[in-house]
């Protein structure tokens, strides 16, 4: 009985085999004439026009709907990166002018201007009755 289910499977393969050899010459053979060429550039045509109307009617809906397309997205954030890079620019620029002026490396010492006020004393306690009490 194991032979005889070894055998169907042989058989099976086999003829899988063969589909799949007449498939691909009829594929090949039909791939080489103009129609089939002529057909594939038509449906592909096809395709990327329905592709560019359905593009330009979602970025109609996204604008009613007061939302960004992806392309505003993409502006945007390409206009991000290069003001991130605009800042990184100027920081290194204020390390270099912090490192000129202090060559320690730390803060700069900024001259303070002379403090010639100073601060309210408190009232010093004195000896005499407060106005408005019997002596």
């Amino acid at each position: 009985m194991a032979d005889k289910g070894s055998d169907l499977v042989m058989l099976w393969q086999k003829m899988i085999g063969e589909m799949e050899k007449g498939l691909n010459t009829f594929a090949t053979e039909a791939m080489t004439s103009p129609e089939f060429s002529q057909a594939m550039n038509r449906a592909g045509g096809i395709t990327a026009g329905a592709q560019k109307q359905l593009g330009e009617f979602l970025e109609k809906y996204l604008l009613n709907m007061n939302l960004p397309s992806r392309s505003q997205v993409v502006g945007l954030a390409e206009r991000l990166q290069s003001i991130e890079a605009q800042l990184a620019e100027i920081k290194s620029m204020l390390q270099q002018m912090n490192a000129a002026v202090d060559p320690r490396g730390g803060t700069a010492a900024v001259p303070r201007p002379p403090r010639t006020k100073r601060p309210a004393q408190p009232p010093a306690p004195s000896s005499s009755p407060k106005t408005g009490e019997p002596a």
